[in-house]
């Protein structure tokens, strides 16, 4: 609980901030969420450093910007899509190629290439996520035929919503109640109490969410509560997963925290763990 005032403090700024970046969205939006990028790229690359592998990080890390800033360009994701898996597939073959030259055949060349092109998706793919879906109700004209000015904001708001609530649900509730622990070889401190918590906190933000949202999004394609909930559910699933995810990199470089970028946080990537699989889900 040591931590919990440098949280609420964040919290207190962060979400008025990210809130007023999904209302204003595109390159007000983005950009700011590509810096997020390259910096979560970095911390990747930090772990495998850490372990004594060499990735070539000045390749990734503006390739994990540009990840974000494509849908701008494209919102559509059957048109996005092709220029994202471009950019990461140039970057391997690019990487590749400087290993002949930067690492040789004593540098681990399969390991840095391999961390790389790795390091850039897993920061950047998230991000490139949430500008996807921020188009998305515009685009299947969810919002009706006045939407509001709010309509792609909303959508964006649906996942980070059930990652927040759900990790505060898991946080307060494992702390307190918490014994058997859920995967004490990755992440000790984090129970099956924690876990069920973050799941119910996750399925009452969706709820909460659909609440406050379907009057502005007629068009939404699920309908009733009961499929809102399953959906929370899935979420909240996928946030674990990608919580432990991040926690095995951590562990794996021997890290409490892949940064101090964030009072209480750490890193980027500590507050990007979960969303890397909500926000694609």
């Amino acid at each position: 609980m040591k931590d919990l005032l440098p949280r609420f403090l964040v919290a207190v700024v962060g979400i008025p901030a990210v809130l007023g970046l999904l209302y204003v969205g595109g390159w007000v939006l983005a950009v700011p969420l590509a810096i997020f990028s390259v910096l979560g790229a970095g911390e990747v690359y930090r772990f495998a450093e850490v372990r004594g592998v060499r990735p070539l990080s000045w390749l990734g890390m503006p390739v994990a910007g540009l990840l974000v800033l494509v849908p701008v360009l494209h919102p559509d994701y059957p048109a996005a899509a092709p220029v994202l898996l471009g950019l990461l597939t140039g970057l391997g073959f690019l990487t590749l190629t400087g290993a002949l030259w930067w690492r040789g055949p004593k540098g681990h060349p399969l390991v840095a290439v391999s961390v790389t092109v790795f390091g850039a998706g897993y920061a950047g793919l998230p991000f490139a996520a949430a500008m996807l879906l921020s188009a998305l109700p515009a685009r299947m004209e969810w919002g009706g035929s006045t939407p509001s000015a709010w309509v792609g904001g909303m959508a964006v708001v649906l996942p980070l919503a059930t990652t927040w609530l759900g990790d505060a649900a898991a946080y307060f509730l494992g702390s307190a109640f918490g014994r058997a622990k859920l995967f004490p070889s990755v992440s000790p401190g984090k129970s099956w109490v924690g876990a069920w918590a973050g799941v119910a906190g996750s399925i009452l933000a969706a709820v909460l969410w659909y609440v406050v949202v379907r009057d502005a999004l007629p068009g939404f394609p699920l309908e009733g509560l009961g499929e809102v909930a399953g959906l929370g559910a899935l979420l909240g699933i996928g946030a674990i997963v990608g919580d432990l995810a991040e926690s095995l990199l951590k562990r794996e470089a021997g890290m409490k925290d892949s940064g101090k970028l964030l009072p209480g946080h750490g890193g980027i990537l500590d507050r990007l763990d979960a969303l890397t699989y909500t926000i694609p889900i």
